[in-house]
């Protein structure tokens, strides 16, 4: 390949990014000997146990595909709050900033035959400190794969306005992927997103379709989303659920809603509904001894759940949290949250990589690079 790098940015906020990067990166190792990921900017880090800050989506690449580029390297800047008052009050220099995105970048090509770079949100992001996605390419001279949620008219306008701000900053955009694209949809959408690109005279690489199991949310999600930990069932912590359900009902009729992979989010003192969940577990645990009914629990209210309600559900090892407040508010803290893939979702992580590079064209990709 002609370039060193490709350069992937979205249209937006939960698009899907790192999950296309996963099925990029994994593509790319199988045609290309040594790849490198590298996150110039970031905004949601961790701090790992020598006490440095990285970007989490580092560090799941990292992970999952035995990565031994330096975390400064691969994480050069990192956005966190506060950080855009400082540099508008001259307390961080661009000119530091730019630098030093420059140098890791150099130190990385040097060690590898080909860089992903992932970008951080829409083309504008970063804007306020002169790092948006734009600017970082240029600055890094990399072409860019812009990214967008399936569909036709709002893809392409979402397009055309990042499109922009590559073409202000002199960035070349060599290809758009699609990801989230119904499945009944998919090869009408690929073919006038097709014809609609014409006119910028970029093809389209790939038509990614909707998995809706990289949107189930795991109980470790929830307990990050309310701030609190597991009482019980502490090794389910990434348990995916396929349905959530808020329970109003009478026991009567809930014993008939019951389903396996299910999150059930009540009061506590609702016992009748726990009591009726535990009883439907070890009900199906009999007819299945080898399987899981895989149900979950958010209790909520002024207090806590009893002890012995606690215990029962820990002799069925079913995950629990407690959050103190109302059922309709965390229905709606629930409704409202995405699940990002994380570095311990292993599950997650492969099931990513099977979707996406299962439909990209990589022969089309790297005749474009």
């Amino acid at each position: 390949m002609d370039h060193h790098g490709l350069f992937v940015a979205s249209t937006g906020q939960h698009v899907g990014k790192t999950t296309a990067c996963l099925g990029l990166f994994s593509g790319l190792q199988k045609r290309i000997a040594k790849v490198g990921y590298m996150k110039p900017v970031g905004q949601e880090h961790v701090e790992t146990a020598k006490g440095a800050r990285v970007d989490k989506d580092v560090l799941l690449f990292k992970e999952h595909f035995s990565l031994k580029d330096k975390d400064e390297l691969m994480s050069p800047v990192l956005v966190p709050s506060g950080f855009t008052r400082d540099f508008l009050d001259g307390k961080i220099r661009e000119d530091d900033l730019r630098i030093k995105i420059e140098n890791s970048f150099e130190k990385l090509a040097g060690r590898n035959e080909f860089l992903l770079v992932e970008g951080t949100g829409h083309s504008g992001v970063g804007s306020i400190i002169n790092l948006n996605n734009a600017q970082v390419a240029s600055l890094l001279k990399l072409p860019v794969l812009l990214l967008s949620s399936g569909g036709l008219g709002s893809a392409f306008d979402e397009l055309s306005l990042n499109k922009n701000l590559c073409d202000k900053y002199g960035v070349k955009v060599i290809g758009v992927l699609l990801n989230r694209v119904l499945p009944e949809k998919q090869e009408m959408v690929s073919h006038y997103m097709k014809k609609a690109l014409k006119t910028w005279k970029i093809p389209l690489i790939g038509c990614i379709p909707f998995d809706p199991f990289l949107s189930y949310p795991t109980m470790k999600d929830f307990e990050g989303l309310f701030e609190t930990e597991l009482m019980t069932g502490k090794k389910h912590r990434l348990r995916h659920f396929e349905h959530t359900r808020l329970v109003a009902t009478s026991v009567e009729t809930y014993r008939e809603l019951i389903v396996q992979s299910q999150l059930i989010i009540t009061p506590s003192n609702r016992e009748d509904i726990i009591l009726a969940t535990l009883t439907k577990y070890w009900d199906f645990k009999i007819g299945h001894p080898h399987e899981d009914l895989e149900s979950g629990m958010i209790l909520t209210g002024d207090y806590p759940p009893r002890h012995y309600i606690v215990e029962e559900l820990k002799k069925a090892d079913i995950p629990m949290l407690y959050v103190p407040f109302h059922s309709h508010t965390a229905m709606q803290k629930i409704n409202s949250f995405t699940s990002k893939i994380r570095q311990d979702d292993v599950e997650k992580v492969k099931e990513a990589i099977a979707v996406v590079e299962g439909h990209i064209d990589f022969d089309l990709l790297q005749s474009l690079l």
